[in-house]
């Protein structure tokens, strides 16, 4: 499994650019750090923007695993789902296909396992027993599933945990939320619970050393980003501003972004907005 640490490379969509001033924000950030940027064709629309939850998941260098992009919260509204298939043959990825219906805004990857909520056994017709093994064989790798956010309508895990080191993940704050829940969940470090907006601080993209956070104009914008560096001090940790939209429409920098590791020279491609 290839994780975030070891990618080099960020995909957007076009769409990003219906999210100003974070789109500017984010693309200066990666142009200053150096980090190749490239967009994905077929996602013009506002409603492609989320390229996490739809692009093929990263197993080796030149291996990925395209699966059924059709979650239940999108049934009702399908126009959420692009082109996904062609997007990925459109950069001549080598992916294997499953039939399993996965959410790439639930994968969040550890070298030798995978952690995600146990939202995607409700939407795959099997036991959880059985829907493990599957994943665990078309993932490569070691499947931990966790008790969902209630309160999430995505079931995503990346707003939940993120890893610190193979053995410790960083946990969104549920003292004040949800106790039975948090007591269920991995062990980990806090961070700070006081908006409902705070998820979005652990929905950060990495690519390389680097971590860029959401940044959304509030009090605990310090605070989180104090205990990110903390937490992460190998890292470059960088606020962006102007998240604030983006956030209100249910995701974060993790969620807008899809990243790899590129071991071919590419072109980086930025846009003049």
């Amino acid at each position: 499994m290839i994780i975030d640490s070891e990618t080099n490379t960020v995909y957007l969509a076009d769409g990003i650019r219906h999210y100003m001033p974070m789109a500017i924000n984010l693309l200066e950030a990666l142009y200053r750090e150096g980090i190749d940027t490239c967009f994905l064709r077929h996602t013009e629309s506002r409603k492609h923007v989320w390229v996490r939850d739809f692009m093929p998941i990263q197993i080796a260098p030149d291996r990925y695993l395209q699966y059924r992009y059709s979650p239940n919260y999108l049934k009702k509204d399908p126009d959420y789902i692009p082109q996904y298939e062609t997007i990925s043959r459109g950069l001549r990825l080598k992916c294997k296909k499953t039939d399993l219906i996965i959410d790439g805004g639930n994968i969040v990857k550890l070298p030798d396992r995978v952690i995600m909520t146990d939202k995607v056994v409700k939407e795959n017709p099997f036991t959880e027993r059985y829907l493990t093994y599957r994943l665990e064989k078309e993932l490569e790798c070691d499947v931990c599933l966790i008790p969902r956010d209630p309160y999430d309508i995505f079931g995503h895990a990346d707003g939940m945990v993120r890893p610190i080191t193979p053995d410790t993940v960083l946990l969104n704050n549920y003292v004040n939320v949800d106790k039975f829940l948090r007591e269920k969940l991995l062990q980990a470090h806090d961070l700070p619970r006081p908006s409902k907006q705070s998820w979005a601080y652990l929905n950060y993209l990495q690519v390389k050393n680097r971590i860029f956070v959401p940044a959304l104009a509030l009090p605990e914008d310090v605070l989180a980003l104090k205990q990110l560096r903390d937490f992460f001090p190998e890292c470059k940790v960088i606020p962006v501003p102007g998240c604030q939209d983006l956030v209100r429409d249910g995701g974060a920098l993790n969620c807008v972004s899809w990243t790899i590791k590129n071991n071919k020279q590419i072109n980086t491609k930025h846009y003049e907005y």
